[in-house]
């Protein structure tokens, strides 16, 4: 029986780590076993007692799952940043989200909107926030569609109907097969979130555990991750903050 490394990971990383499985399992021998989704799903099954090696979320939430006894702090290390993006079906006109008014005047006409769980997932719940901000959630709430995951959101919204948008971690958008990505969020509404590894303290596997975050976060997968939508901004250290945004809704998100 080959060994197995057990990850709970955001979906925002998700891309990144299915290209990585095949590596890392010829260099291993074992293979990943993981289980993808809203950060804040990943930490309700950590904390229920879920078998797991590493997992990979928000830089915050690696911080309070550290303090909590969860994660091995000396482990941590980031893969990037992440900006929250607009898409559209990948066969669809392209509609302005360059500014506030325009990203409003989109939404405004799209035939639906697709986006993440607004109360676990890290995008969903700023989108969430964003409609709000625009003035317009009241206006769009018929037409808002959102799923357990981005992951999901972009699935099903490049099954959707001519004219809908979604919006969703970048990186989600980019591993995604027919949809293509407008652009991030406007400045004033920006989020870019900064995601981390780290081993968990009840590991089974805690070496090969060690290995995976030194691949997934090391200098041989810069490339893949660049091109896979993270970024290397600020990067670097424990006192890095999760999220860079102008707009700061409330309450902080996980």
């Amino acid at each position: 029986m080959s060994t197995s490394l057990k990850l709970l990971c955001a979906g925002a990383a998700q891309g990144v780590v299915n290209a990585l499985q095949q590596r890392f399992a010829d260099e291993s021998g074992a293979r990943i076993e993981g289980r993808f989704g809203a950060v804040g799903a990943m930490r309700e099954a950590l904390l229920a007692g879920e078998a797991c090696d590493v997992m990979i979320v928000t830089n915050a939430m690696v911080s309070a799952l550290v303090a909590a006894g969860e994660l091995r702090g000396d482990t941590r290390a980031a893969l990037g940043r992440v900006r929250t993006g607009v898409a559209a079906r990948a066969e669809d006109p392209r509609p302005d989200i360059g500014s506030v008014d325009a990203l409003r005047s989109s939404l405004l006409a799209a035939s639906a909107l697709y986006f993440p769980d607004p109360q676990r997932a890290t995008a969903g719940i700023h989108f969430d926030a964003v409609l709000r901000k625009l003035g317009i959630h009241a206006a769009v709430a018929a037409r808002c569609l959102s799923f357990p995951n981005g992951a999901t959101a972009m699935r099903e919204l490049a099954a959707s109907a001519p004219a809908a948008l979604g919006c969703t971690q970048i990186t989600e958008i980019k591993s995604t097969g027919g949809v293509s990505l407008l652009g991030p969020l406007p400045d004033e509404l920006e989020l870019s979130t900064v995601y981390t590894a780290a081993v968990v303290v009840r590991s089974a596997q805690p070496e090969l555990a060690r290995r995976f975050i030194a691949l997934v976060a090391g200098p041989q997968s810069h490339s893949l991750r660049a091109a896979g939508g993270f970024e290397f901004d600020g990067i670097g250290g424990d006192g890095v903050p999760e999220q860079r945004r102008v707009y700061r809704p409330q309450p902080p998100y996980p």
